[in-house]
């Protein structure tokens, strides 16, 4: 397996580690993982230009259909961290966001991941939107396609 490292993201973020999510043994709680990696890709959609609630508003659902954590190593309350983000367009209704967490300063791989998402319409059926090529820029599935 690959060595992990933070330039392999294009788009990256910093957090820190807040005491209520640590857990009994002092470290992350593996549930609050899924937090962080979700919010950072709502901040890439927002660097695309792609607006998270105006979606819903307009019917289209971009929901999660699939996670894969594989957790390296713990964080604790007070560490810093780096989340990063790679997309990558499987079809024109699903992409991936691979995406990996990175402790600081050192930049330590503590978990990576990928998920999948899919675009849904306001009955839950699977549909196309123009927002995933925003996601996914270079995507070989076009608008429409």
């Amino acid at each position: 397996m690959p060595v992990l490292k933070p330039d392999q993201f294009p788009f990256r973020t910093e957090l820190a580690v807040r005491d209520y999510e640590c857990d009994m043994e002092g470290i992350v709680n593996n549930a609050v993982y899924q937090n962080y990696l979700e919010h950072a890709r709502h901040l890439y959609l927002r660097s695309r230009g792609v607006d998270f609630a105006s979606l819903i508003r307009e019917g289209v659902h971009l929901v999660v259909v699939r996670a894969e954590l594989d957790y390296l190593s713990p964080l604790r309350s007070g560490d810093g961290f780096l989340v990063g983000v790679r997309v990558e367009r499987l079809t024109k209704l699903r992409g991936v966001f691979h995406q990996a967490v990175f402790r600081k300063p050192e930049f330590v791989p503590v978990l990576r991941s990928q998920i999948v998402g899919a675009s849904l319409n306001a009955e839950g059926r699977p549909a196309p939107c123009s927002a995933l090529d925003e996601i996914f820029p270079d995507s070989q599935f076009g608008h429409g396609v």
